[in-house]
């Protein structure tokens, strides 16, 4: 099918993410402070959505603590720059096995799981305006962990969603994770029409060559609004695919470090090299009052919360 170009596109900063980069450069933010400042920064060069994790702040390991969210919820709320906020709710659902020969019991220790209401405690504290729902289980990265999400957790989670009046957006690593994002929204789990992040290059999901990432877009549905990214030093290659295959774009320190071999970057440098990269192509980079229309959110501060 041939390829229309999207003239007016958002970009989204994931500031930090969950993996083991803290150590890798002086730029991954691990304090809610560090965090909230690097979203700022991330806005303010052009991002109109920052999709945040939260982190220990003395190491740097990824967190679930409701109060760190907080922190960064209010920071980034308080900010004299608008942004959208989308939280991750990815945490809590790992498994790792033990040994190929004893996978059983697992390796507690690495092992977080948890159920549907604990994974979105959070959410429910701070009511952003998005959080992530991971849409489906694969092989992740290392020999024995699994990122799990069962089609029974997805609902129960999409139907909190739901309920919470934030908007879902779907992270497909795979095909057929959108094959069950249609699902749930068919069955009314999820509103119409859903958003979605294309999640490629991600082992062991979604390879992130052109064939597959046009298979993926061709299996969004057309009244959905989607975005994409790829990892390391595919990621402003995907900010051009994107925009040419008619979706949006992600950036930033949770998929890669660099801004060009042998020099780390921040997050607002990762926007503004997205900014430059859209408007070259002569789409035009819109805000985040113009993305709440768009995907008709709603902006609640935390003492809006119904639990």
């Amino acid at each position: 099918m041939p390829l229309t170009m999207n003239k007016e596109v958002f970009i989204t900063c994931a500031v930090t993410g969950s993996g083991g980069t803290q150590d890798r450069s002086p730029h991954v933010p691990r304090s809610p402070k560090q965090i909230a400042d690097s979203a700022i920064d991330a806005a303010k060069a052009g991002a109109a959505i920052v999709h945040c994790h939260v982190r220990d702040p003395e190491t740097g390991a990824p967190s679930r603590r409701p109060e760190l969210y907080r922190e960064v919820t209010e920071r980034i709320r308080d900010a004299e720059i608008d942004v959208v906020l989308n939280l991750t709710a990815g945490m809590g659902g790992d498994i790792v096995f033990g040994s190929t020969e004893a996978p059983f019991p697992l390796n507690a220790d690495a092992t977080d799981m948890i159920g549907a209401s604990e994974r979105l405690v959070h959410v429910r504290e701070c009511l952003p305006e998005i959080c992530t729902l991971d849409c489906g289980t694969m092989n992740f990265a290392e020999a024995d962990y699994v990122m799990t999400n069962t089609p029974g957790m997805l609902r129960a989670m999409g139907a909190m969603m739901t309920e919470l009046g934030v908007k879902p957006e779907i992270e497909a690593f795979d095909t057929g994770h959108l094959w069950f994002a249609k699902q749930l929204v068919s069955e009314g789990t999820l509103a119409s029409p859903a958003l979605v992040q294309l999640c490629m290059g991600v082992p062991w999901g979604a390879p992130n060559d052109l064939n597959t990432f046009m298979a993926m877009v061709n299996a969004v549905p057309e009244d959905w609004s989607w975005s994409a990214f790829s990892l390391g030093r595919d990621q402003m290659a995907y900010v051009a695919a994107a925009v040419l295959a008619g979706g949006n774009v992600r950036v930033g320190l949770e998929d890669n470090l660099w801004l060009e071999k042998g020099v780390l970057a921040t997050n607002a440098q990762l926007v503004e090299r997205a900014v430059t990269l859209t408007e070259a192509m002569g789409a035009r980079v819109i805000g985040p009052e113009a993305v709440r229309e768009r995907l008709g959110l709603v902006k609640r501060a935390p003492a809006d919360a119904t639990a």
